[in-house]
């Protein structure tokens, strides 16, 4: 290799390590710079979510813009505070419900138990278990004593761990309130003054950046837009499909509150791990303590058919509305959740979004093409 080559690769190298480095200075930046201007991320989102309502009443209802940022907003508020309301009124009352017919459940399980557990068994139970420890060896006796003393001791040390984890917690969301109330102000009024001067914010960013770069950004965004929208909509109609099917098998059941329970189970979908077994498995356990053997088998069946219909039908209904290969978004779905845990669900697919986007607007393709010096 001649003096040239060994230039035109050592600057390669250079350009290789630049844009590492500019890599991960803009990743420190974020993560140094979300706590403090997340606020104002939530303002872009809304401002994102509310600009075609605003422009389409500024142009045809002859509107200033900032009256139709307002109501815009208004009824933005106004319909995901019904959502709330209504969703916290229906659980408010279902619990009110439950609460009420908790003791009488509690009976018939302690009453099954009770003639399950006759008092002659549990009386044979304990003379066997003194008998068997009368004749243990001393050294034995005082490792058993020693072992059932730990165990009660590390019980009771996980009980009162739980109990204070649960008041730190409930204190933290009490003191957390009227941070969050600032930030929802502070949210609405940055969207609002985004959305107001959208056209002109919008001219600012863009002529801070080379005409090349703006051109990327419009295609990558055009695919995020698309895409993310997509994933939504994918996320909604898994968490309409399994509310149906549950909601279809509960009346097949002839099970009291099918609609409320269906959809419960459809929102609780989307928690990792358990999912719609946060709400199939207690049931299923319950009625089982309780002798009910034929809804057990009926819930039992019908668990299982949500359950497999969710894993085929996933990676389909997300690949098509986001237009990713079926098998990468599983992967996706996967890794998402093996690192992040229960947010994984949703950044998994999302940097898959992202990183598929920026496959499309030939960025990797321009930055490999910087680093070999050859003409973008």
């Amino acid at each position: 290799m001649n003096r040239h080559n060994w230039v035109e690769r050592l600057f390669q190298i250079i350009r290789f390590l630049w844009v590492c480095l500019v890599i991960y200075l803009g990743f420190k930046l974020i993560v140094f710079a979300s706590p403090l201007l997340y606020p104002f991320l939530i303002s872009l989102v809304i401002a994102l979510v509310i600009h075609r309502p605003v422009t389409f009443l500024t142009r045809k209802a002859k509107f200033p813009r900032w009256l139709s940022v307002t109501i815009a907003l208004l009824l933005l508020i106004a319909i995901s505070g019904g959502v709330v309301t209504l969703v916290i009124t229906e659980t408010v009352v279902e619990i009110g419900e439950l609460a009420r017919k908790l003791p009488g459940f509690s009976n018939e399980l302690a009453q099954y138990l009770q003639r399950t557990i006759s008092q002659d068994f549990l009386t044979g139970l304990y003379e066997q278990i003194q008998w068997f420890y009368s004749h243990l060896d001393l050294a034995y006796k005082d490792k058993l004593d020693n072992t059932i003393r730990q165990g009660i001791t590390s019980i009771t040390q996980a009980g009162q761990q739980l109990i204070v984890q649960f008041l730190d917690g409930l204190k933290n969301f009490l003191v957390s309130l009227p941070n969050l109330a600032t930030v929802f102000v502070i949210s609405l009024l940055g969207a609002f003054f985004i959305a107001k001067d959208f056209f002109l914010w919008e001219e600012r960013f863009r002529k801070l950046l080379p005409n090349g770069v703006n051109n990327r950004l419009d295609e990558i965004f055009k695919d995020l837009k698309a895409a993310l929208f997509g994933f939504l909509k994918a996320q909604l109609t898994l968490i309409s499909l399994t509310a149906a099917i549950v909601i279809i098998g509960l009346l097949i059941l002839r099970v009291e509150y099918a609609v409320t329970i269906g959809l419960i189970t459809g929102l609780v979908d989307l928690l990792p791990y358990l999912g719609t077994g946060t709400v199939f498995i207690p049931w299923i356990i319950y009625l089982f303590f309780k002798g009910n053997y034929s809804l057990v088998i009926g819930l039992s069946i019908l668990y299982g058919v949500v359950l497999i219909f969710r894993q085929i039908i996933e990676p389909k209904v997300v690949a098509e509305n986001v237009g990713l290969d079926p098998l990468l978004t599983l992967v996706a779905l996967f890794v998402g959740l093996q690192i992040f845990g229960f947010l994984g669900l949703i950044i998994g697919p999302v940097s898959l979004v992202l990183i598929n986007a920026l496959v499309k607007a030939k960025v990797f393709t321009d930055i490999w093409r910087y680093i070999k010096g050859t003409e973008t």
